[in-house]
């Protein structure tokens, strides 16, 4: 018996597309000291080519979007704009899951170092403006979801 090849194929496509679909997103979760949840979709940047390309040359990011930097060890952590055209808000977030401190607005394009005095291993960065919109402050609880450690 001949099996049909469109059918197979479309088959295979309707499972692909039923198993991607059900693929949780990345999550970074911010609990506010009032008690808010504020979550943002995140791309990972987990290795360090994808450290070094980070957010460069994007023109748009949607609100409850964003980059979580992932660093193999707590340390002092350091950033610039080159070839990123948006200000950003930088979250840095400590391997405890709490915010050490946040670098609001950055400069786009900037080639000046970016950075708080507190040592941290995961930056999280997002639209311009959003820590003060939400009110995300140092001292701030982060969780994880669907995030590789």
């Amino acid at each position: 018996m001949a099996k049909n090849p469109i059918l197979i194929s479309g088959l295979l496509i309707a499972v692909i597309a039923s198993v991607t679909a059900c693929q949780a997103e990345p999550k970074v979760t911010i609990t506010t000291k009032d008690g808010r949840n504020v979550s943002f979709v995140v791309e990972i940047a987990d290795t360090p080519s994808k450290r070094e390309m980070g957010l460069q040359y994007r023109r748009d990011l949607q609100a409850d979007r964003g980059m979580i930097f992932i660093f193999p060890a707590e340390s002092q952590q350091s950033f610039w704009m080159k070839n990123t055209p948006l200000p950003l808000d930088m979250i840095f977030i400590s391997r405890e899951r709490k915010i050490v401190g946040i670098v609001e607005q950055t400069v786009p394009f900037s080639l000046d170092a970016r950075s708080v005095s507190a040592p941290s291993q995961y930056v999280l960065e997002i639209n311009g403006g959003l820590t003060q919109d939400h009110g995300i402050r140092a001292g701030d609880a982060v969780r994880f979801d669907d995030i590789p450690q």
